[in-house]
């Protein structure tokens, strides 16, 4: 099981922006196509006011800054340039779904949908949407949601996969602000994990073609039995069942940094035992590359790379 998809991480609210430009970013795509990495997925088009491209949705809706490079555009370029797969994150606005007002989070996106087909919908790298609302339990509003929005991604592209990369809430969801690195409860048990996303992903069948649950936020004695679950329940549903395997640290007080590499590959061993289809990663550009601003990331890049010419 090795590492062919990865995240683009721009408009993030917890990882710091390494201020790259067109040069850098090309030469980190190609550091990626080095490795076999064949998807990248835009994290999230925009997040509050903060954007990727100059989104006259979200700019009128929102009051949103115009960035000064298309990101979006290029993205497109560079992943047709290396022959990968373009997947278009959605617009968090970091406040309506997070309280209760899910239905202005749902006719917002709706708009950038369409707004973001229009303007891109004919570069042949993209292959697909990301649907950027993270969430780990069944919570009111939330099938609505992914339903309502995955299908309209779908109806507009004529078919596009939908993917979504929820978390678990385990002992390390604790948030990226608080300095614990775990909770003092156990978190949501196999049993309950099962019972909420079995509802969930039964509600969003038709809407969404890939599901690709985070990899971290269990114990990593925990996790084969969780990716087990999930793959399980992702065929029950007929999903297509990924693993996000994060490359950065959770066991850290330093929120965050790239993981040690014997926990990588542990969790990539679990995810080939549990049998996913695909592992992607959150991500490759901050925590796996040779151009990362972390130089621990520039080692895990050559472990990893002497793990795959020893016959992976």
């Amino acid at each position: 099981m090795q590492l062919t998809g990865t995240f683009l991480d721009e408009i993030s609210h917890d990882i710091p922006s390494q201020n790259w430009g067109r040069a850098e970013w090309r030469r980190d795509f190609a550091a990626m196509s080095a490795i076999g990495i064949d998807t990248v997925i835009m994290i999230r088009c925009g997040h509050r006011q903060w954007t990727t491209y100059p989104s006259a949705v979200l700019q009128q809706a929102e009051g949103c800054f115009t960035p000064q490079t298309d990101l979006v555009h290029l993205f497109l370029d560079l992943a047709a340039e290396h022959h990968m797969a373009f997947y278009f994150g959605t617009y968090d606005s970091g406040k309506y779904w997070h309280g209760t007002d899910h239905g202005r989070e749902i006719e917002l996106n709706l708009r950038v949908v369409d707004e973001a087909w229009a303007r891109y919908g004919h570069c042949p790298a993209f292959k697909g949407w990301y649907l950027s609302l993270e969430c780990s339990r069944r919570i009111a509003g939330l099938v609505d949601l992914y339903a309502r929005l995955g299908r309209h991604c779908k109806a507009v592209s004529g078919g596009l996969p939908v993917l979504l990369s929820p978390w678990i809430d385990g002992r390390k969801a604790v948030s990226a602000f608080d300095a614990a690195t775990s909770r003092t409860d156990e978190g949501v048990s196999l049993r309950q994990h099962e019972k909420e996303w079995d509802y969930i992903l039964g509600g969003i069948t038709g809407a969404v073609d890939i599901v690709a649950f985070q990899d971290g936020h269990v114990d990593y004695a925990e996790l084969p039995d969780y990716l087990s679950v999930n793959r399980a329940l992702a065929q029950k549903h007929g999903l297509r069942c990924w693993s996000n395997v994060e490359a950065f640290d959770r066991d850290q007080p330093i929120k965050f940094l790239p993981i040690k590499w014997e926990k990588l590959l542990l969790k990539l061993r679990a995810a080939e035992a549990a049998g996913v289809e695909k592992a992607i990663t959150f991500e490759f550009s901050h925590f796996l590359s040779p151009n990362s601003m972390y130089p621990s990331a520039h080692g895990l890049f050559k472990r990893y790379r002497e793990w795959l010419g020893a016959g992976a």
